[in-house]
């Protein structure tokens, strides 16, 4: 098959789905990841590996079908190189406790190798992404700089609501710390893990063009909505009100960028 054709028909499947992958996944997968955590499904379904990653999978295809036309050599480049990244701070951050803090995962996230999930760019990529997107769709005119900057920023807010409930959950542990068992240093890496992963991102697309696809694309930043129900309800189980509060503040981001979109919700966009 043509690429054009198969980008089409990924983005068909996207507009066709809409409510099922942006709402109804992330619910089920808070309502999974709070039963799986009090005990009250069989071992075998219980924070099932292949489930989790399937689940991600299929709340990234939003992002995959929206940035899909633009993925030429440079853009293909810029996604190894941080794909590579990740790896490696991931890989050192699990053997030396740097620069994290000490952690180790307590659920196997789909398949492992040496203490990383195989499936990692699928879970760490997307949240740096999205943030990059919503930052452009919020302040257009920022300078490089400001927009690198903005984005991290962002990328900070998502791990303050990310972390708090993967802890509770037991997806991994840092053995204590002052934010819902996260410690301070887990904040400082994703500070140099995001500037680097924001900055290859900034220099592997070309803006004009991602500008143009963003306003033309009406569900690229769903998976941003889909981060926002999973971590949003499962922080609000477990008492989390700050990352709550988070949350809450990245949907009103996307509410202003026109991106938490009622369409998802089951009503047709306006026109």
């Amino acid at each position: 098959m043509r690429r054009d054709a198969v980008e089409a028909t990924l983005a068909e499947v996207v507009l066709d789905n809409r409510f099922t992958i942006a709402v109804v996944f992330p619910v089920v997968g808070a309502a999974l990841f709070v039963t799986s955590h009090e005990g009250l499904l069989p071992d075998w379904l219980a924070m099932n590996p292949l489930a989790v990653l399937f689940g991600t999978l299929v709340m990234r295809l939003p992002l995959a079908a929206a940035l899909a036309p633009l993925i030429d050599r440079r853009a293909a480049a810029g996604l190894v190189a941080v794909t590579a990244y990740s790896y490696l701070i991931e890989f050192v951050g699990v053997t030396t406790g740097w620069p994290y803090g000490e952690f180790h995962y307590q659920t196997e996230l789909g398949p492992m190798i040496a203490g990383v999930p195989v499936g990692l760019p699928v879970f760490f990529l997307p949240l740096v992404l999205n943030s990059y997107l919503l930052v452009g769709l919020l302040a257009p005119r920022l300078s490089t700089a400001g927009r690198i900057g903005a984005s991290l920023a962002v990328v900070l807010v998502v791990d303050l609501v990310l972390d708090p409930a993967a802890v509770a959950i037991g997806f991994w542990t840092y053995g204590g710390g002052p934010y819902y068992g996260v410690p301070v240093s887990n904040y400082v890496g994703w500070v140099l893990s995001g500037f680097v992963a924001v900055t290859a991102i900034e220099y592997a697309f070309d803006a004009d063009a991602l500008a143009a696809r963003l306003a033309d694309c009406e569900f690229a930043l769903d998976d941003f909505v889909s981060f926002v129900v999973l971590w949003g309800a499962t922080n609000a189980y477990f008492g989390n009100w700050v990352a709550v509060g988070l949350a809450a503040a990245l949907a009103v981001g996307l509410i202003r960028a026109d991106r938490f979109d009622f369409a998802v919700f089951g009503r047709g966009s306006p026109g």
